[in-house]
């Protein structure tokens, strides 16, 4: 029988966590919950969580913090929860590294669709996969493998989140084919994400800053319509 996957629950709110913890105990999830920043950062370490539910507003190390400090370490995936809902904070916890933001009050299932949607996005590699299954794109001096979620940038792995790199290997699989920014919250975040096309954008500039364009290649911005990964002829 299959491990539980674990999510640790983040949230000041007592009541709060333990709705979302009796929401995603019904899905057959094991949880754990804690109460602020301190304790998130310690409980990441024991529980080794599959995801990650972080609440911002908490005492002492806020959740802006501790997905700062998570993401120093690791790429395992965070969904924010905030009563906050102007785009700034969207956009600085996704900046952050989140892979998600969720404005309370929220709908349980709303809540988990989205779980499932992330964790479903971050699998590890399975050594069995046949050949034919592997998503891997190569071009010069950057191999990007969504099988196992990797990322060769001048032959050095580069860490990044899910969403990250699932927006890069989209993009490079369809070589200089154009994306409005629709079409890739679509695909990436899938309809149970309700955000704006801002979200790409942050994305983007993330990925900008860890890819750097190629003599060959460059993640390319199409003014007015969105973004594609441009190849010059004569390359893969």
């Amino acid at each position: 029988m299959a491990a539980k996957q674990k999510i640790l629950i983040v949230d000041d709110d007592v009541n709060i966590a333990e709705l979302i913890s009796l929401y995603l105990t019904k899905e057959c999830y094991d949880t754990h919950m804690v109460h602020d920043g301190e304790e998130a950062l310690a409980a990441y370490e024991q529980y080794q969580p599959n995801l990650i539910l972080l609440d911002l507003m908490l005492p002492g190390i806020d959740g802006y913090q501790v997905c700062r400090e998570i993401r120093t370490k690791s790429n395992v995936p965070i969904i924010m929860l905030s009563a906050k809902g102007e785009i700034f904070d969207k956009v600085l916890g996704l900046e952050l590294g989140a892979d998600d933001y969720i404005i309370k009050p929220f709908d349980s299932k709303e809540l988990v669709a989205r779980v499932k949607a992330v964790l479903r996005r971050y699998q590890p590699s399975k050594p069995d996969k046949a050949a034919s299954d592997i998503k891997c794109v190569e071009y010069p001096s950057l191999v990007v493998n969504q099988t196992n979620y990797s990322v060769l940038y001048n032959g050095k792995a580069v860490d990044m989140p899910p969403k990250e790199l699932e927006l890069l290997y989209f993009l490079a699989s369809s070589p200089n084919q154009v994306f409005t920014r629709e079409q890739l919250l679509d695909h990436i975040w899938g309809y149970e994400y309700i955000g704006d096309t801002r979200t790409v954008d942050v994305h983007v500039k993330r990925l900008r800053e860890k890819i750097k364009d190629h003599a060959s290649w460059s993640l390319s911005t199409v003014w007015g319509i969105g973004y594609k990964f441009e190849v010059k002829s004569n390359n893969p």
